[in-house]
């Protein structure tokens, strides 16, 4: 009889068996230890926002401590400091956590629908949009952010689909140089039309300053529970085509041969992305460089996968929103800065440094 083989019919040594193994182990191990790392690293975020909510609440002109906090949220007397927790704090920090969560996915979404590292409300004109529509509102007698809201969907609807049309020459996959050219073309259109007629007429649009400067200030309940099931909205969405926008970044082509229904998550990314940046714009006015930058930091943490990065966004952007408002009431004291001069100078910093960084920038 002929010799058998040592090690099997396979022919291989035990030590390269064992390796084959241990690879095949791996790779079958590697995708769950990965997405276990990025479910602590969303509890972790998780906990800085909810240290970021506390914060906003006792730190302000009037500074607070944990047991003035605990008395306005479980005893409330009418005290100057349950007045300041419950009246003014707390509707100003769920105001930034609502803004946060609609600028951060409606950045996420953006930068996935276009492929686009630079893709932000504002650079692509969605901001200029709603702020031109609100001014046209205020015109016609709008005087509050409740009364800004539904002219600010209607700008953010009307420049989203206006910036897609051009940046992709209405048919194909977009381009993202069209599409940045065309956001910034558009904007600088609609900011200079916006600017002519508050200069033209300076005592109609004095109420719109503090809105422009993007601010907190006495934004209540009344504004923020009118937005809030639109902002609640978008994030479904953006959930939904999650999987879609992961596929379409390989290519329309090989997306569509995937099984990716190309028109119908286009659709539902710009209805997100209206809802989102809208009722974001409604609330707090033009805030820069928050959906741009939270994206590009939660890929950084869990790679291009928008599954991950839109949860990231929802949780990473109220974060940054409530510290850069904490920074805005206190960096000038007694008076304030507006979160949106404040995410200005914080935002541009950080953004440099991320999308030097390979990982981060790619998409």
């Amino acid at each position: 009889m002929p010799p058998t083989a040592p090690h099997g019919r396979s022919g291989l040594s035990a030590g390269d068996a064992e390796a084959a193994a241990a690879e095949a182990l791996a790779r079958s191990t590697t995708p769950r230890s990965a997405n276990r790392r990025r479910l602590v690293g969303l509890v972790i975020a998780v906990a800085a926002l909810l240290a970021a909510i506390v914060l906003s609440i006792l730190v302000g002109s009037n500074h607070l401590g944990p047991a003035e906090l605990w008395h306005a949220l479980t005893a409330y007397s009418g005290t100057l400091g349950d007045q300041v927790v419950i009246d003014l704090r707390v509707p100003r920090t769920v105001a930034a956590v609502v803004v946060g969560t609609g600028l951060g996915v409606s950045g996420a979404v953006i930068q996935g629908l276009t492929r686009n590292p630079l893709g932000d409300p504002g650079i692509l004109g969605v901001d200029a949009g709603a702020g031109l529509f609100v001014a046209i509102g205020v015109l016609l007698g709008a005087s509050t952010p409740v009364q800004y809201l539904p002219f600010a969907f209607l700008g953010a609807l009307v420049l989203t689909v206006l910036v897609y049309v051009v940046g992709s020459a209405g048919r194909g996959a977009p381009d993202p140089v069209r599409l940045t050219l065309a956001g910034v073309a558009l904007a600088a259109v609609l900011t200079g039309i916006t600017t002519a007629m508050t200069l033209l007429d300076p005592v109609t649009f004095n109420k719109l300053r503090a809105w422009n400067a993007g601010s907190f200030v006495e934004r209540g309940f009344d504004v923020i529970l009118p937005a809030l099931p639109f902002v609640v909205i978008g994030v479904v969405l953006a959930l939904l085509c999650a999987r879609s926008l992961n596929a379409m970044g390989l290519g329309d082509d090989l997306a569509s041969s995937l099984g990716t229904h190309i028109l119908r998550t286009r659709v539902l990314a710009v209805a997100a992305i209206t809802l989102l940046a809208g009722a974001a714009t409604a609330i707090a006015g033009p805030v820069a460089f928050v959906g741009l930058m939270v994206p590009h930091l939660a890929r950084w943490i869990v790679g291009p996968d928008q599954r991950w990065i839109i949860p990231y966004s929802v949780v990473i952007a109220p974060t940054v929103l409530l510290v850069s408002d904490v920074i805005g009431r206190v960096i000038l004291w007694p008076s304030e800065v507006p979160v949106g001069v404040v995410t200005a100078f914080v935002g541009a910093p950080v953004l440099i440094y991320l999308v030097r960084r390979r990982k981060a920038s790619s998409l």
